[in-house]
């Protein structure tokens, strides 16, 4: 589950259904000529056809993004055979999308379009949804677009899998609601600052703690920052569905749980490879016996998930604590993912290097 935004992109537009995602940099689409021309017209979930488009153009190799070696261009390029430029992206979760990097616009009305941007055009990939990157990156969306401020409201999921989903909300620029936002600092890095294992582009923010069931977890607030190595950064990722912890913090996290549930919880099950605190899904009264928990951050700032929300169901009939250990992803960062920014405004104010957070009811349109 991640939070999925549609934009019109090309010209004439076509909707095309793209992840939110503030964990990467490179924004990019399902390409495909489509022949013979379709009539009805396909669907918004159908790739988008560059043949259709009269603002699409392709990176000859000669581009300069396409040189390696570009200081702060974190993605390998390369050129094929038919002298274009060809990305490779691997994401945490080791999942790869790859293509042509492109030129093309984001259409909002008649009268407000962006200039072309570069984008992925992805040929192979099995995603139905192309991604929009929204990290610190020159090339994100949020970069090229010169979008200084954009928040998202992300609503609970339903209690079934399979129910309606509902539709939560993305503004680009001011947010009628961020009055009652709470804001932290991001930390921000120099690009001289090479650290082997420190993100530099993600959104970073401080984070002092854990609470669970009214009780704080003796973890050292040393254990969510970055080392001179750059591991343990505290990232906000919409990208990520679980929270990632480092082991210390992990560690600490699954002892509380195992000492409020421990004769409850599904022995030797991992889902996904990353959460090993689940339970089959009849005990409902997992989550009144654990409580809520709340993450702590900086100038008192603090994200709460509800006991009743506290478990993501997995399917099956088991349902999972949504933390994993970020070293199964190979990731020496925290991360914190969007099963945990649930019925909660994120505003991330790049001009004033801020997050701001907000309780809100985000399956109601606001």
């Amino acid at each position: 589950m991640a939070p999925i935004v549609s934009l019109p992109i090309g010209t004439p537009p076509q909707t095309q259904r793209m992840v939110l995602d503030t964990g990467s940099q490179l924004s990019w689409i399902q390409c495909h000529k489509k022949t013979p021309k379709p009539k009805p017209p396909p669907p918004p979930m159908a790739s988008f056809d560059p043949s259709l488009s009269s603002t699409f153009s392709v990176l000859p190799c000669t581009h300069p993004i396409c040189k390696p070696r570009v200081p702060d261009f974190t993605l390998p390029t390369s050129c094929d055979q038919n002298k274009l430029c060809h990305y490779s992206y691997f994401y945490a979760d080791g999942t790869l999308a790859e293509g042509n990097l492109v030129r093309e616009k984001i259409t909002f009305s008649p009268s407000v379009s962006t200039p072309p941007l570069i984008l992925g055009c992805a040929k192979d990939t099995t995603d139905s949804e192309g991604i929009l990157g929204m990290n610190r990156g020159r090339l994100s969306f949020a970069s090229e677009a010169k979008i200084t401020k954009f928040s998202y409201c992300i609503p609970a999921r339903p209690a079934q899998t399979g129910s309606n989903l509902p539709t939560g909300t993305f503004y680009l620029g001011n947010n009628p609601n961020s009055a009652g936002f709470r804001y932290i600092d991001m930390l921000t890095f120099d690009q001289s600052q090479r650290m082997p294992n420190l993100d530099p582009l993600a959104y970073t923010v401080v984070m002092l703690g854990i609470r669970i069931g009214g009780k704080k977890l003796s973890i050292s607030p040393s254990v969510f920052l970055h080392d001179r190595s750059g591991a343990g950064q505290t990232m906000i990722d919409s990208g990520s569905e679980f929270t990632y912890f480092v082991d210390e913090a992990y560690t600490k996290v699954r002892e509380e749980i195992v000492r409020l549930v421990g004769p409850r919880l599904k022995r030797d099950y991992v889902y996904a490879g990353v959460a090993d605190m689940c339970f089959d899904g009849k005990d409902v009264d997992i989550g009144r016996l654990i409580g809520d928990m709340v993450f702590e951050f900086d100038k008192g700032v603090e994200i709460v998930t509800p006991k009743e929300q506290i478990l993501a169901d997995v399917g099956g009939g088991v349902r999972c604590v949504a933390i994993g250990q970020s070293s199964t992803l190979g990731a020496g960062s925290n991360i914190i993912g969007n099963f945990h920014q649930q019925n909660q405004w994120v505003e991330f104010d790049l001009s004033n290097r801020r997050v701001g957070f907000g309780r809100a009811d985000c399956s109601r349109s606001v």
